[in-house]
């Protein structure tokens, strides 16, 4: 292009000097130069016209203007310009259709969601899972389409980390997985994937626990009823005592199905079926006369704190039996004299409960594991406190199912926090008269 600039510089010049020469010959040296000029430019438009007319053609088989001189070098510069532009389009076109029928081969739903929250793009499986139209839902928000409340929550909610489980919007028996990804500026990559094969076969593990833990129960009963009967009657105090531990082994085992019952239902599914206000003050009231009862003997000091004006939308009782087990944990493995600290607050993050205890607190060791089924810290104290070692597995589901999270902090000689966490969406607002609150304290 440069060079061009020159090459017309030097054409204008040598035109303009030879015009100059010829004028002063004839004697009109200012006529001859400003026809010269004239025709010159008329040239120059000329050849500009043929340039811009080539190029609204917008044709890539259109040879360029034929010309010599400065604008044929010109026209075929813009000629490889636009042979080097083609193939570049060709190249990023044959990117982007292999990775369109690449993506369409794939199962899984794969949708691009634009900064807007809208639909701009998306695969053949997402019409079959999401029951998408390529004609009319182009360009639509996603959350007109994809209107499950869960859904929307963790949408919105903007915490994509781990992927939420949930009913197909296009047929009943179907589980879509989905899994956001940000890309870009404020795109998002969503990724739905048809789990319903591997939620039959965890019902299958759920259903086959449920029923042996079912079949448990009566012969354990049967068990109980006859020890009941032998230690009403007067007996040796060897057989006595022997007859007394079976008794309390016998109720553990009770204790054992009947978590196994309730951690099989709750792995049923992974979120509630539908959420109910709940009194969180009546909840913790109600745990606390029961804690009270448990540890009359160890003569432990209770404190209560609860936000007077805020409950919880999920299910009471699965809500009542987590908030139980983390605080009748802390009555069990709290020494005696021990002081128990009962919290509910509410903050700019959601609503908290928390149980805090002066223990003998946990080494940092064992916190990550603390959550699996029939993890012991140490089994002899465990067994004497009667413990099924499905509790805290038991506040893990239950938190999960109600978009929650539990934390937990503990230092050895100190004592130990455990503290769940919900989300602001599910907490609400209510008016608690003073006698209610007082009765907390």
């Amino acid at each position: 292009m440069q060079r061009n600039r020159h090459s017309m510089l030097t054409s204008l010049l040598l035109v303009g000097g030879i015009s100059l020469i010829i004028g002063f010959i004839s004697g009109y040296p200012g006529w001859v130069i400003s026809i010269t000029l004239f025709c010159w430019a008329l040239v120059q438009i000329r050849q500009f016209n043929k340039l811009v007319h080539w190029f609204h053609t917008r044709d890539e088989e259109l040879e360029p203007p034929e010309a010599s001189g400065h604008w044929g070098e010109l026209f075929d510069e813009f000629s490889r310009l636009q042979r080097r532009q083609a193939s570049r389009e060709a190249l990023l076109r044959n990117v982007i259709t292999r990775f369109q029928d690449s993506t369409s081969a794939l199962q899984d739903a794969i949708i691009i969601i634009d900064r807007n929250n809208n639909l701009e793009w998306w695969n053949r499986s997402a019409n079959q899972l999401l029951g998408l139209d390529d004609a009319a839902d182009r360009g639509k928000p996603v959350m007109n389409l994809l209107r499950d409340p869960r859904f929307v929550r963790y949408y919105k909610r903007g915490q994509y980390s781990d992927p939420i489980t949930l009913t197909s919007p296009t047929r009943d028996d179907i589980k879509i997985q989905y899994h956001i990804t940000r890309f870009g500026e404020a795109d998002r990559l969503l990724v739905a994937r048809d789990v319903s094969r591997l939620m039959r076969l965890e019902q299958t593990r759920q259903d086959f626990v449920a029923n042996a833990s079912h079949e448990l129960r009566t012969p354990l009963t049967v068990i109980r009823g006859y020890l009941e009967t032998f230690l009403d009657q007067e007996l040796p105090k060897p057989l006595s005592r022997g007859l007394d531990s079976m008794q309390q082994q016998a109720r553990r085992m009770e204790n054992l199905v009947s978590d196994l019952l309730l951690l099989s239902r709750l792995e049923a599914s992974l979120h509630i079926s539908d959420e109910q206000p709940i009194q969180i003050h009546s909840v913790i009231q109600h745990i606390m006369e029961g804690a009270e009862q448990l540890g009359r003997d160890k003569g432990h000091q209770f404190n209560v704190d609860i936000a007077p004006n805020y409950d919880l939308a999920g299910q009471e009782i699965e809500l009542h039996s987590a908030f139980s087990n983390l605080v009748y944990n802390a009555v069990r493995y709290t020494p005696a004299n021990g002081i128990i600290k009962v919290r509910w607050w509410v903050d700019e993050q959601g609503g908290h409960f928390s149980v805090k205890d002066n223990g003998p607190g946990i080494e940092s060791i064992h916190l990550p594991r603390l959550t699996e089924r029939f993890y012991r810290v140490d089994e002899s104290r465990s067994s004497a406190s009667g413990g099924t070692g499905l509790g805290l597995a038991i506040v893990k589901h239950v938190l999960a199912r109600h978009n929650g999270q539990l934390t937990i902090k503990s230092k050895v000689g100190k004592g130990s926090t455990f503290a769940c966490h919900f989300p602001l969406e599910i907490v609400t607002q209510f008016e608690l008269d003073e006698s209610s609150v007082e009765s907390l304290k």
